[in-house]
């Protein structure tokens, strides 16, 4: 690969969404910025998703991203809480997808054995290796290293059939 990338991560939460943007060009990364947008909670479910469009779409217009990456659901023993994380991970998806951006979906698992060699690593050591991979990144908090990490992820694994398989079923939904 000749030319660099820029690829948006985004790790969706209906409190925190953690954003993270990238370019890569080959192996090598490179850090361009990173948030995190907060929905108020007390306002009702539809104004907090209202605050996560909001907050994703002036990211993208900011820093113009060709591709993006959010992480896939797991299952929580809370059902509700479950059911909330996926309408903010719709949110994730939707907004991207309107900028005609190609969104791949990764496991969380996937992430973190990419980034830190590990399938069960813990946050410390995800915004560890994120800093090691990228010395000039900053965060404001786990949800934007998550989501850097998501990006590296999605970097990584773009041109592999891991990385189109993912593009492919994103295209498909």
């Amino acid at each position: 690969m000749d030319h660099s990338i820029r690829i948006m991560g985004v790790d969706p939460g209906l409190r925190n969404t953690g954003w993270g943007i990238i370019d890569a060009k080959g192996n090598r990364v490179s850090f361009i910025a990173s948030g995190t947008i907060q929905s108020n909670n007390k306002y009702s479910l539809a104004e907090r998703l209202k605050q996560l469009y909001t907050g994703l779409q002036e990211v993208i217009e900011r820093y113009g991203p060709a591709e993006a990456a959010v992480e896939n659901t797991f299952v929580n023993k809370d059902a509700g809480a479950t059911l909330k994380l996926g309408q903010a991970r719709g949110i994730a998806l939707l907004v991207p997808s309107l900028h005609n951006l190609v969104v791949s979906e990764y496991a969380p698992n996937l992430v973190k054995k990419t980034v830190v060699g590990t399938g069960h690593a813990e946050k410390e050591q995800i915004r560890m290796m994120v800093k090691v991979l990228m010395p000039k990144a900053t965060f404001n908090s786990d949800d934007a290293a998550d989501a850097l990490a998501i990006a590296i992820c999605h970097s990584h694994h773009r041109g592999s059939v891991t990385g189109r398989l993912a593009a492919a079923e994103a295209l498909l939904k």
